[in-house]
């Protein structure tokens, strides 16, 4: 890349003035993301980090905690709350051995508050109770198992996802290797990481960010790799998307598109979800430059006085998108061809066996929520673990938080099966509803939420099963999201009925997505009881039943007959009237 491409302000009303955050402050002053992390790490007065530590230990993967259920109690025990880290591992694609598997499962039995794993929506595995103690063996086991949790929060390029679609083998590997190489790209080039956690000494006496610059990116930056016609990785609730374009089963470039993300604040119409905007088609060898040329005119022209407009998708929205590809082209050196034709048809996992075209199969279990935790009667952990000893292929972690049992070869499929059945892994039992279901973490551990999610989906999807069987559909399914919060984690902003949580047991009740993920819910009623809802429901899913027209999903229906008006244009539209005319 030139000096003329690589001129960043030139442009300076694109520049959003006035004064900077204070996380531009603690940026700065961080020594590229080192801090005095190493000096609180020897601070036996507290459980948690202080001071800028508290928001620095993001970019390291891990976010500050405490068991929200017993907040109150302490607090009458004049304890300070019992301070935990949740710490996300870094895994693109979301391919991990079985071998890798174990050492995570040992760490979380003997060294976290839960004993449990959590695949989560983005991809990967998380942690959630290590005490700070364990916080440092905690990067130390994942680096020397081939792994690490850098990047994986806070201001940089996140964990890069990839269709799970184990069955166009040739191609998923195409697209992995790619998803794996933007990644790596990306990645922060600060030492701090190997430093403070793995006992690295400093070799060079500067840092130098190319490519994310001293005070990083402006918010969270998140990235794709999509396969269609499966849109599991719902695409437009990212930042950058690369979606794969074949030609006789060989990948030859991406369609790229920018712009998409899902968080919003309530009672603030200056935020809103926007879906991703077409920039247009590049060949294979023009993916790093067009990614890291999207991710520097981000990092210089995103808001960073006002966090909450700090996201790509409002540099879209303020400067425009075609000024924005324009600035892309000019970095990269790269014209975008226009955007060559693709379709989705679904984006859910399929859950089962399915035969690849290398003749091994793959099994996909449906994992509620994510979460891999031993109880009496599904001791789903140690199921997985007794998999992984046996395993001969690799695991893959799906974006809808489920797990495939990837490369099976036929003469083991038959004891996988007995292993995952006697566990609770599999059952003939589970409804499409509650497979195409899905919540974000919230209560106890997330400090963000204002509702239940987790918790709360299992018990609520039991309620629309009944009133799925009483209509008579009990064969179909809605997407169903819930987020206990507006920040989106959930994606409930992507579903066909969005739960957004407001208070406990307040949720806004949003309609009208569909099934592929490319339309964004409108708000129906807001701040409704659960029970509320459930009524809501029961007389729409009714109508449904009765009035749709053939493969016609909720979504569709509740545009189609008029009882919500489709979101056209979210930052203009997003608020109007909640009802159709």
């Amino acid at each position: 890349m030139s000096n003329e491409q690589e001129k960043s302000l030139q442009d300076k009303p694109l520049v959003v003035e006035g004064k900077l955050a204070d996380s531009e402050r603690m940026k700065v002053n961080s020594n590229y993301l080192r801090g005095t992390i190493k000096d609180d790490l020897k601070n036996g007065l507290t459980g948690g980090f202080e001071g800028d530590n508290f928001l620095l230990i993001r970019f390291h993967g891990m976010y500050q905690q405490d068991d929200r259920d017993i907040r109150a109690e302490r607090v009458e025990q004049k304890l300070e709350p019992r301070h935990a880290m949740m710490l996300r591992c870094r895994l693109p694609g979301g391919i991990i051995s079985p071998k890798q598997w174990l050492d995570i499962d040992q760490f979380a039995t003997e060294h976290t508050l839960y004993g449990s794993v959590r695949i989560t929506n983005r991809q990967t595995f998380q942690f959630h109770g290590i005490l700070k103690g364990d916080v440092k063996p905690a990067h130390q086991m994942l680096n020397h198992v081939g792994l690490d949790a850098l990047a994986t929060a806070n201001d940089v390029n996140r964990n890069v996802l990839c269709t799970s679609n184990p069955v166009q083998s040739e191609l998923h590997q195409q697209a992995y290797e790619w998803a794996k190489k933007i990644s790596e790209h990306l990645l922060p080039r600060t030492t701090a990481y190997a430093e403070i956690w793995l006992d690295k000494e400093k070799i060079v006496t500067t840092d130098d960010e190319p490519i994310l610059g001293q005070t990083y990116l402006p918010r969270k930056f998140k990235t794709t790799v999509v396969i269609p016609p499966l849109n599991d990785v719902d695409l437009h609730a990212n930042d950058m998307n690369f979606i794969a374009i074949a030609k006789e089963g060989e990948l030859i470039g991406f369609n790229v598109l920018v712009g998409g993300g899902l968080a919003m604040t309530h009672g603030d119409t200056a935020t809103f979800p926007r879906l991703a905007s077409e920039f247009g088609f590049i060949p294979l060898d023009k993916t790093l430059a067009i990614a890291q040329a999207i991710v520097t005119t981000q990092r210089d022209w995103g808001n960073r006085t006002e966090r909450k407009n700090a996201k790509t998708k409002y540099t879209l929205e303020r400067v425009g998108v075609e000024t924005f590809k324009a600035e892309v082209e000019r970095r990269s050196g790269v014209i975008f061809e226009p955007i060559k034709p693709y379709e989705f048809t679904d984006r859910g996992d399929k859950i089962g066996w399915l035969k690849g075209i290398d003749n091994r199969w793959h099994l996909t279990l449906f994992i509620e929520n994510g979460r891999l935790i031993d109880t009496e009667d599904k001791p789903l952990k140690t199921g997985v673990a007794e998999i992984a000893r046996i395993h001969k292929g690799d695991f893959r972690l799906t974006a809808n938080q489920n797990l495939i049992v990837a490369g099976v070869p036929e003469e083991d499929k038959a004891l996988i099966e007995q292993i995952a059945r006697s566990h609770g892994l599999m059952s003939d039992g589970i409804s499409h509803q509650r497979e195409n279901s899905m919540a974000c973490v919230s209560f106890p551990t997330c400090p963000l939420a204002m509702a239940e999610a987790e918790r709360f989906l299992p018990a609520f999807t039991d309620d629309i099963e009944k009133i799925m069987a009483f209509h008579h559909v009990a064969d179909e399914h809605i997407v169903l999201r819930i987020t206990g919060c507006p920040n989106g984690c959930g994606r409930a902003m992507l579903a066909e009925v969005g739960l957004v949580g407001k208070a406990m047991d307040r949720y806004n009740l949003h309609l009208g997505g569909n099934r592929i993920g490319t339309r964004i819910p409108r708000l129906f009623r807001e701040n409704i009881t659960s029970a509320e809802i459930l009524s809501i429901l029961d007389e729409l899913i009714g109508r449904w039943a009765k009035e749709r027209q053939a493969e016609e999903g909720f979504g569709d229906f509740v545009i189609r007959s008029g009882i919500v008006k489709p979101v056209l244009n979210s930052a203009v539209d997003f608020y109007e009237v909640k009802e159709a005319v």
